[in-house]
């Protein structure tokens, strides 16, 4: 990882050229051109060809301009009004290797490159989001001091460490409009905690809230600081995953199209459907998601069983299965080999063939999905609108 991130041994966003912000703003080249020359957007640095680029914080800077001047404030703004509640969703399945982290850090950078501000939670023990952000779970967290997601879901002893609120684990990072609550294998422990503190109110000894509240509890200090929080799940339903779907407004739940894992996520489900009921019953209040989809991933369209598998789903689940599925890349995959994403990684280091289908296969299940979170706010949304 130091040699990854030479000379600062931490990570760093790279700029962007002014058709990968056209995309993601919805601003024409052209209308740069024109902004630039005529003094309303500020001037960037130049790369040695002399073509302009632009830092994330730029962008914002832009987004600010285009919301007090362009024609649709809204889609350079499109967070929370007044009124809309955070949106908590939660990235779970209960099976490994169906791409949860995967899916929930690419959305993570995607929304904050689009003017969202985002919070990426980490409630798997084994760290793996907190390693996409730089971190050594197994190093940066041991000393004491260092606070992790654990800190905040804690359960409190007589004359012991106290919970932490959610705002003192909270770590800005190297993306503008993207915070992060880290995980390490401390978490583990809240399995056990919670166990023990279950049994202790059944013998009417204990006075902690019950566990599925204490996220949902935790995330009420920062309310109005995010518009999107959004969960990697550990790939098991215990109690660290119950309390993240308790806390979430929306769901969504990764499936790699192959037979072993349609049937595994049969089998969370229905589980899951199960332990959801029991929890409402227990809180005296129904569990209700504004949405719950489903996003195939590690999709190959030439694979011929995987392409009956997804036509299965969806007629089994119907609209619930998201159109755009995440296909499988080595871009993606040669990227995480340094902890990086395709939005963050240097385009020259991978094919273009290949990094442009990565591209449009996330960019397109991401605006399928900000739809969605839209129309949960009330809003009709069209992503591709553009001055």
């Amino acid at each position: 990882m130091r040699k990854a991130y030479q000379p600062t041994e931490r990570k760093s966003l790279r700029r962007f050229n002014v058709s990968e912000v056209a995309e993601l703003t919805g601003i024409s080249p052209s209308n740069f051109r024109v902004r630039h020359k005529d003094g309303s957007f500020p001037e960037v640095e130049l790369d040695k060809r002399g073509h302009r680029t632009y830092s994330a914080e730029d962008i914002d800077q832009i987004r600010n301009i285009m919301f007090r001047t362009g024609k649709n404030p809204d889609l350079y703004r499109p967070g929370r009004k007044e009124g809309d509640e955070m949106q908590i969703v939660s990235i779970v399945n209960f099976k490994g290797g169906s791409s949860k982290t995967t899916t929930t850090i690419h959305l993570a950078q995607r929304y904050a490159l689009r003017g969202y501000r985002v919070l990426a939670l980490d409630m798997d023990p084994q760290g793996s989001l907190s390693t996409f952000f730089g971190y050594r779970p197994e190093l940066d967290f041991e000393d004491e001091g260092a606070l992790t997601i654990y800190d905040a879901l804690r359960y409190e002893e007589p004359g012991g460490l106290r919970r932490a609120p959610l705002k003192d684990v909270i770590r800005k990072t190297y993306f503008k409009n993207l915070d992060m609550c880290p995980a390490s294998l401390m978490l583990s422990e809240y399995e056990t905690e919670t166990a023990n503190a279950l049994s202790r109110a059944a013998s009417g000894k204990g006075s902690d809230s019950i566990f599925a509240v204490r996220l949902a509890e935790a995330l009420q200090g920062v309310r109005d600081d995010y518009d999107l929080v959004l969960i990697d799940c550990p790939p098991q339903l215990g109690f660290t995953t119950l309390t993240s779907l308790t806390a979430s407004t929306g769901l969504i739940v990764t499936v790699v199209p192959g037979m072993l894992d349609v049937a595994s996520m049969s089998q969370f489900l229905k589980l899951a459907s199960e332990t959801m009921d029991v929890i409402g019953k227990a809180t005296h209040q129904e569990q209700q998601w504004d949405f719950v989809k489903f996003l195939i991933t590690r999709y190959e369209p030439s694979d011929g069983p995987q392409t009956q598998m997804a036509s299965f789903l969806r007629h089994i689940l119907g609209k619930q299965v998201l159109i755009n599925p995440m296909l499988k890349s080595t871009a993606i995959s040669d990227a995480g080999m340094t902890q990086q994403t395709i939005y963050e990684v240097d385009p020259k280091q991978l094919v273009k063939g290949t990094l442009d289908r990565a591209l449009n296969s996330m960019n397109a299940a991401a605006a399928e999905i900000e739809a969605v979170i839209q129309e949960a706010w009330g809003r009709e949304w069209h992503v591709n609108s553009s001055e």
